[in-house]
């Protein structure tokens, strides 16, 4: 996607090329680049058509019925903030008294847009000339325009004293390649300068990858760690005046959405394996509050290295999965296999923490074959290699 190709698409031709392209979403693509063509669309305007419609429709899980009208790029898609995280992300920064945002590297603009329909004034600043033009024609879309501007530029230069509050997400992917960036030092802007940001403006949020290593967190900082669904989705820094625990896990769910804070240092008791284990969610042993969830549990972890904790009750909570064991045994296949066996079960989900095995392995060499389920997990117990098995706890 070039600037050229960008305003063919938000022509009439273009608009009427994106309508039939998202018709043909989904199937062959050679098919429906033909099927475009066919009806005049040059091949060009049809080619962007089409990974536009693509876009769009992976999109839909981020942006819900807004994507529709969005334009997108493969790299902008990925690294994108969920609508659900975002709003609630922007609600948090207008309770906090911020009127007007600097956005520094905005992308296709989804964290922006959130702020903006909070009421915020937006400053977007994007390197990418076609991800800036994007951003900009995302505002219009959604009727934002008045509220998120773009600049083209870069964000180091960007003069932060006219704002109340600053949001970066710096750019984790390696220009040209697409390759992911792992070291924060390496991120565009570079990681001192985002850091810095803080004592430039104290209301400062900065997105970072889930796997942020903690020594880099800046002192006085909240971290956050968000999940959707079970799955580990982003971090942010809270600087600031924005602070308001040491760490914090975020969880949305279909129910709505959940939070567990606390310092982020405190240890669990260690003991046996009980009768309940709960696995908790990613972004709860991300944030290192495994320990606060322990306490609300009544629960102690197996192993002082591994975040698995065990209870006597099953208690419901949105911040971990429940298994009830019926049996723990130091791991030997041969004992396992007959003991499945023995059980009839044909069918298992594996979990794991602390094991070296592979469930895809471990399941070839179990030769199941039975009518039953069972949940089996892999851990260490006291140091020791140990096989759990257990059954869901709805």
């Amino acid at each position: 996607m070039d600037l050229d190709q960008l305003a063919a698409l938000r022509t009439p031709e273009g608009s009427a090329a994106l309508t039939a392209a998202a018709d043909l979403a989904g199937g062959d693509p050679l098919v429906a680049a033909s099927a475009l063509r066919a009806t005049g669309v040059p091949p060009t305007l049809a080619a962007a058509a089409l990974t536009q419609a693509e876009l769009r429709h992976r999109a839909v899980g981020k942006f819900g019925s807004a994507a529709a009208g969005m334009f997108l790029t493969r790299p902008g898609l990925e690294q994108a903030t969920r609508r659900v995280v975002a709003d609630r992300r922007a609600a948090r920064l207008h309770a906090a008294g911020v009127r007007t945002l600097a956005d520094l590297g905005c992308g296709l603009g989804a964290d922006a847009l959130a702020a903006a329909r909070a009421g915020i004034r937006v400053y977007g600043v994007e390197a990418d000339p076609v991800t800036a033009a994007m951003a900009a024609a995302n505002a219009e879309a959604a009727g934002l325009a008045e509220l998120f501007t773009v600049e083209c530029g870069d964000a180091t230069g960007f003069d932060v004293s006219g704002v109340d509050g600053v949001f970066c997400d710096p750019a984790r992917r390696a220009t040209g390649s697409g390759r992911r960036i792992f070291d924060p030092r390496a991120y565009s802007p570079p990681w001192d300068f985002v850091t810095g940001l803080a004592e430039r403006v104290p209301r400062t949020v900065v997105k970072v990858a889930p796997g942020l290593d903690h020594a880099l967190i800046p002192a006085g900082a909240e971290a956050e760690w968000v999940g959707v669904d079970g799955d580990l989705v982003e971090a942010a820094l809270w600087c600031g005046e924005l602070a308001e625990v040491p760490r914090r896990a975020t969880l949305y769910r279909q129910q709505g959405h959940h939070q567990l804070t606390g310092s982020g240092a405190a240890e669990a008791p260690v003991g046996p394996p009980r009768r309940y284990l709960y696995d908790p969610d990613p972004a709860v042993v991300r944030a290192h509050l495994v320990a606060e969830l322990a306490a609300e549990l009544d629960a102690n972890l197996g192993d002082p290295s591994i975040a698995y904790l065990y209870a006597d009750q099953p208690v419901r909570t949105p911040y971990a999965r429940c298994l009830e064991i019926t049996d723990v045994l130091p791991f030997s296949l041969k004992r396992l296999r007959a003991l499945l066996r023995d059980r009839r079960v044909g069918r298992v989900e594996i979990l794991k923490r602390g094991s070296a095995l592979t469930p895809e392995q471990l399941r070839r060499d179990l030769r199941l074959a039975g009518t039953e389920s069972a949940s089996l997990v892999l851990t260490r117990v006291d140091g020791a290699p140990t096989v759990l098995i257990g059954r869901p706890v709805d």
